[in-house]
Order: C-alpha cells, then structure tokens, then sequence
C-alpha cells in the first residue's frame, strides 16, 4: 500500500516539524515539497505556515497537505540529518521520520 493510500484510508489528519538541532541543511526538503519546507538565511530548514512564512520556533509544526503528504515523506525518509518529524496530529504519534515506530 503505498503512502498516499495509506493516508487515504486511515484519514488521520497529519502534522510535519523539523528539529534545526539535526538540520544539516542539505535542503533535500526543500526540493522535494518546497510548499512545504524552505532553508533561511541561517542554512537551515523550516517548516511554513499556511501564508508561507517559515515557522521558527522550536517544534513548530505545520499540516501535511494531503496531495503533498509523499513529497513530505519522502523528505523525511531521505533527509541525511534525520531531522524531518510527520506525526498524527491526534495522538502526537510520529508515523515517518526518524521516531517513527
């Protein structure tokens, strides 16, 4: 079952967050889903909000658009810092990244 099928059947609503502590600023995220994820001025990623600004504070975290959740995913997966956190926004579950279960 691939991820977006996932999503589509389990219907949980899901939230992304970037720990900068990891960030190596590779930028891949922001390749991948740059509606998404974009690099500041200090070289490292961030999540945006829904009016595109970059969300900086720690543990900031923004929705998974649900046409963009496997460019979120597979931001995740590749990301050499392991930094990118998607979780269910009703239990604080981490399902991708490098917490997940």
């Amino acid at each position: 079952m691939s991820v977006q099928q996932q999503a589509e059947t389990g219907g949980e609503a899901l939230e992304v967050w970037i720990d900068q502590d990891l960030c190596t600023g590779d930028g891949i995220c922001a390749q991948y889903a740059p509606e998404v994820f974009e690099l500041d001025i200090d070289g490292l990623a961030y999540v945006k909000g829904g009016d595109e600004e970059l969300l900086q504070d720690k543990g900031a975290t923004t929705p998974v658009p649900l046409p963009l959740l496997t460019d979120v995913v597979d931001s995740a997966k590749e990301c050499p810092g392991a930094c990118i956190h998607v979780r269910r926004v009703s239990d604080r579950t981490e399902v991708y990244g490098p917490d997940a279960e």
